[in-house]
């Protein structure tokens, strides 16, 4: 595939590219820890494990937690992430730029590390279910960066590699877009640092949602 390549389908990462929500995810992982007097990992930390799946990220964010204590420290992530629940919200220019892209025909989904019940309060919350025509998230199937979710979107939806962009905030989804095939594109306002998705193969990286908006509208083209 060349740089002057064009998609019909765009999958999206949720956290950190489409919703604000990476203070929050962070904030939440730090007071767990702190509520089961484990150690607190430090905000870059906490945010380079988003995105990943349960398993990986508890790894990687705290280490130290022992598997019999999984579930209060899901029970206390989840409390104080919805504590901050009703602030989450859109990134500004996302909902106009989705409208955009369907009202063009372009076929969008979603791959996310949140799980299923997250993914569908966050749709519910956001009103943006119709705007999706598949969805896949980390408990159904494997995380990433392996590439079953897009994979499995790219069955569903009948298309090809060629066909795809993959866009996200984190190493771990332009790695998962190397692994399917199918091309990465890295946005740098949300959780992994700019140097560190271009160290990952990629097509771009934007700075913005309206360098995003662009570059789709610029790169897209209605499924057929």
């Amino acid at each position: 595939m060349s740089a002057g390549s064009t998609y019909s389908v765009v999958i999206f990462d949720w956290d950190g590219t489409l919703m604000d929500s990476t203070r929050d995810i962070v904030t939440a992982i730090q007071g767990a820890c702190r509520d089961l007097e484990l150690p607190v990992p430090t905000d870059a930390q906490a945010a380079w494990v988003i995105g990943l799946s349960l398993d990986e990220a508890l790894k990687a964010a705290v280490p130290d937690l022992k598997k019999s204590m999984e579930r209060i420290f899901l029970e206390r992530y989840r409390y104080h992430y919805l504590l901050g629940d009703k602030s989450l919200r859109l990134f500004d220019g996302v909902s106009g730029m989705l409208d955009d892209l369907n009202a063009r025909g372009v076929t969008l989904a979603v791959a996310t590390g949140k799980s299923r019940v997250g993914l569908n309060r966050a749709l519910d919350s956001t009103a943006l279910h119709r705007r999706f025509a598949a969805t896949r998230c980390a408990d159904e199937t494997f995380g990433k960066p392996h590439p079953a979710m897009l994979h499995e979107l790219m069955d569903e939806l009948l298309v090809e590699p060629a066909q795809v962009v993959m866009v996200g905030d984190t190493s771990h989804d332009l790695r998962m877009a190397a692994n399917a095939g199918v091309h990465g594109l890295g946005v740098t306002y949300g959780a992994h640092p700019e140097d560190e998705l271009r160290a990952c193969a990629h097509q771009d990286i934007v700075r913005d949602v309206p360098s995003l908006h662009r570059w789709l509208v610029e790169r897209t083209t209605r499924q057929n």
